[in-house]
C-alpha cells in the first residue's frame, strides 16, 4: 500500500516556502496552474522526490475560511488515502468536514468505488469524531429513505432497534390502542393511512440520572391530508420525519458516549394520508393534555402529534425536554434552509445553545415565543385552534411554537427546533439530501452539562 497523500494548509504568504521544500517540480506545476494559495483554492502537486503527490489547500492567516472547507476536496480529489498534515489549527473540525462530505446514501444504487480515507495525528479524538459521524449518518439515512420503505412501523422499529442495541427498552403503541392510551391527536392524524399510526416510547440509562427527553416529529410522508399539497410541495415530503431522524441521531450520540443521563425518546409515527376517514378542517379533536383543538388546516398535522407526545413527556418533568420537527415553511422563509430557529423560555439554555452552535459549526438562531401572538390561535368553538386564524397568516413558525408551548407546563427547560432536515445544494460538510441539524450542538451541550461516565 502506498503512503497516504499529505494535505498541507498554505496561505498566500507561506506558499513560496512550502513549494521550496517540495522541490522544483512542485513549483513549476503550481506556476503552470497559477496557484497562489488563495483561501479555499487547492492544487495537487508532485512531492519532493517525484514519486507521490501533495495536496496544497489555501487558507487565510487564521486558518480555514470555513471550518468544514476540507470537505470540498472530497469531490475533486481522486479516491485514496490522505493525511492531514501541517497548518490546521483545529484538525478535529477539519476532519469532521471531510468525513461529513464523504457521506453517500447508496441503498438504491451501485456503491461508488471512489472512497476517501483521511489519516489524523494521534492527539485527535477519533472516538468522538466516529460517534458524531454515526449520529449524523443515522439521521441522514432515515431522511433519505423513501416512504415506501420507511412507514410508521419501520420508523418505530428503528427507534426500538437503536435503543435495544444500547441496552435500552420501551414500547410501541399501535393503532386504536392510541385511543385507549389517550393519544387522540396522534390517532386522528394517522388513521387515514393503510399503515397504522403508532407511538414509540423508549428509555436508556440510570433512572436516578438527570432526565433528558427528546421528542421527534415522525410524519413519514405528508400529503397535506384533505388540504392536499400541490405536487411541487409534496415532492420532498419523505423528509417530514426529519425531526424524528434527528432525535434518533442525537440519541445515538448520547448512548454511544455513555453520558450519565436517563435518556427518553418519544416518536409519534404517522402518515398524513387521504381517505374517507381522514380528519377534516373544522374538526375538533381532544388531546392528551385535555385541551380541545379546532383543526384549521389538515396540512399542519405535525404540531398535533407533537402536542400529544410533548404532553406525555411533560408528565414526568424532565430536566431537559427537546423537540425537533420539520414543522413550518415560515421558518424557511424567515431564515432559509441552513439556519433553523429554536424557541425556549429558558434564557440560560438559549445562551448555551447559541455558544455551542457557533463552536460546533451547527448554526441555530433563537426566535421569540412572543406571547401576544397567542391570540392568533383563538377558537370560538374549542380551547385553541392549531393554526394562525386571525393574524393574516403572519408569524407562522412562532405561532406553531406557541401552540406546542400549551402542552408543556411542568418542564422548566423545554426547547423546540423548527428544522428543515434537508440540504438543497452541495456545500462543504453538507452533501445534497437529508441533513442533521442542531444535533451536534445539542450533543456538545448535553455532554457539557453532564459529566461523561468513566
Amino acid at each position: 500500500m502506498s503512503d497516504p497523500t499529505p494535505i498541507i494548509a498554505v496561505t498566500e504568504s507561506s506558499l513560496e516556502g512550502e513549494l521550496a521544500g517540495l522541490g522544483a517540480r512542485a513549483g513549476q506545476w503550481s506556476s503552470l496552474n497559477d496557484f497562489k494559495g488563495k483561501p479555499s483554492s487547492h492544487l495537487l502537486v508532485p512531492d519532493s522526490d517525484g514519486t507521490g503527490a501533495v495536496v496544497l489547500l489555501g487558507v487565510d492567516d487564521t486558518g480555514l475560511p470555513h471550518p468544514f472547507l476540507l470537505g470540498s476536496l472530497v469531490k475533486s480529489l481522486p479516491g485514496g488515502d490522505y493525511f492531514l498534515s501541517d497548518g490546521f489549527p483545529d484538525p478535529e473540525q477539519a476532519a469532521l468536514g471531510f468525513a461529513l462530505s464523504a457521506y453517500r446514501f447508496e441503498r438504491y444504487v451501485t456503491p461508488s468505488k471512489k472512497n476517501h480515507r483521511l489519516g489524523l495525528a494521534d492527539d485527535v479524538d477519533l472516538d468522538r469524531i466516529h460517534i458524531i459521524l454515526e449520529g449524523v449518518k443515522t439521521a441522514r439515512d432515515l431522511i433519505n429513505t423513501p416512504a415506501n420503505d420507511l412507514g410508521p412501523a419501520e420508523l418505530a422499529a428503528a427507534v426500538e432497534a437503536l435503543f435495544k442495541s444500547h441496552g435500552g427498552a420501551g414500547r410501541i403503541i399501535v393503532g386504536d390502542d392510541l385511543l385507549s392510551e389517550n393519544f387522540p391527536m396522534v390517532h386522528a392524524v394517522g388513521r387515514a393511512s393503510s399503515r397504522a399510526p403508532r407511538l414509540a416510547d423508549f428509555a436508556w440509562g440510570n433512572a436516578d440520572d438527570p432526565k433528558v427527553t427528546l421528542v421527534g416529529k415522525g410524519v413519514i410522508f405528508d400529503t397535506g391530508g384533505l388540504n392536499l399539497k400541490p405536487g411541487n410541495s409534496m415532492s420532498l415530503m419523505k423528509k417530514d420525519m426529519g425531526g424524528a431522524a434527528n432525535v434518533l441521531g442525537l440519541a445515538a450520540m448520547i448512548m454511544a458516549s455513555a453520558l450519565p443521563v436517563r435518556l427518553r425518546v418519544i416518536v409519534p409515527c404517522v402518515e398524513n394520508a387521504v381517505s374517507a376517514n381522514a380528519f377534516r378542517p373544522g374538526d375538533i379533536l381532544s388531546s392528551r393534555k385535555g385541551l380541545s383543538v379546532e383543526i384549521g388546516n389538515t396540512d399542519a398535522e405535525g404540531r398535533l402529534i407533537l402536542g400529544d407526545a410533548l404532553a406525555l413527556a411533560d408528565e414526568e418533568s424532565p430536566d431537559l425536554l427537546v423537540d425537533m420537527a420539520t414543522l413550518t415553511g415560515a421558518a424557511r422563509v424567515a431564515l432559509g434552509p441552513d439556519l433553523p430557529p429554536f424557541y425556549t423560555h429558558d434564557d440560560d439554555l438559549a445562551e448555551e445553545i447559541a455558544v455551542m452552535a457557533e463552536a460546533s459549526t451547527d448554526p441555530l438562531w433563537r426566535l421569540p415565543l412572543w406571547e401576544p401572538y397567542m391570540k392568533y390561535l383563538d377558537s370560538k368553538v374549542a380551547d385553541i385552534n392549531h393554526i394562525n386564524t386571525s393574524g393574516a397568516g403572519f408569524a407562522g413558525s412562532i405561532t406553531a411554537a406557541l401552540f406546542l408551548s400549551r402542552f408543556v407546563e411542568n418542564t422548566d427547560s423545554w426547547v423546540h427546533f423548527d428544522i428543515y432536515g434537508w440540504t438543497p445544494a452541495d456545500r462543504p460538510g453538507k452533501p445534497v439530501g437529508g441533513e442533521a441539524q442542531g444535533i451536534r450542538c445539542l450533543f456538545d451541550l448535553i455532554a457539557e452539562r453532564y459529566t461523561v461516565k468513566k
